[in-house]
């Protein structure tokens, strides 16, 4: 079972990986979305080893459900 601190990182690692797809890695923007500072997103980025290629695979999957909106968000 987990923890109440895993699932919450979990879900803010989730939202941190939508933001910066709807955004398309763009931190500032991402870290917009998301309220925070942009050296707060890095830090988080870096904390749960989110890496572009990662970022990128849920924007191609998110393209390929959608393929005729380029500005789809991750949802």
């Amino acid at each position: 079972m987990e923890s109440l601190k895993e699932k919450i990182q979990e879900i803010e690692k989730e939202e941190i990986i939508k933001a910066l797809v709807s955004s398309s890695w763009i931190m500032s923007r991402a870290a917009r979305k998301l309220g925070i500072t942009e050296r707060m997103i890095g830090y988080k980025v870096r904390k749960y080893k989110i890496t572009k290629e990662e970022v990128e695979a849920k924007l191609t999957e998110t393209r390929e459900i959608n393929p005729n909106n380029r500005n789809t968000t991750y949802k």
